[in-house]
This record gives structure tokens, sequence and C-alpha cells, in this order.
């Protein structure tokens, strides 16, 4: 049980780490002028982030549509 623990706190703790931004990324996003660049990085991210929900929205939407009509049937 202590090594689980102890493997669970390393793990969380290179995770919270390794989280963070590059330097060379934050550099070149907070110094552009325009910040056409930062911009589209944000794009980015809000896409990368909004397709998993997407995915599993429809997903968890099929199996209610496939559950609901069963027990209708079945009435």
């Amino acid at each position: 049980m202590k090594h689980k623990l102890v493997i669970f706190v390393f793990s969380l703790a290179f995770f919270i780490k390794g989280n963070a931004q590059c330097a060379m990324c934050r550099a070149v996003l907070e110094s552009e002028e325009g910040q056409a660049t930062a911009e589209g990085v944000n794009d980015g991210i809000m896409y990368l982030m909004a397709i998993p929900y997407m995915l599993v929205a429809g997903i968890g939407f099929m199996i209610y549509w496939k559950f609901f009509r069963r027990k209708k049937e079945l009435d």
C-alpha cells in the first residue's frame, strides 16, 4: 500500500510540473505585437478541448437513445 501511495505522489508531482508551457512558446506569444499567433494557439487549444467533449456527448446520447427505444418497445 505504501508503495502505491509513493508512486501516486511522485506521479502527481511530475504531472503538475510537466503541465506548464515551455519557455520558448511563452516568450514568442508574449512578445508579438499583433497577438495573432497567441490567438491562433488559443483557438487550437479550444478546438482540441472541444472534440473529446463532443465525442463523449455523442456516445452518451447514442447509449441513452438506444436504452430509451428499447424500454419503449418492451412496454
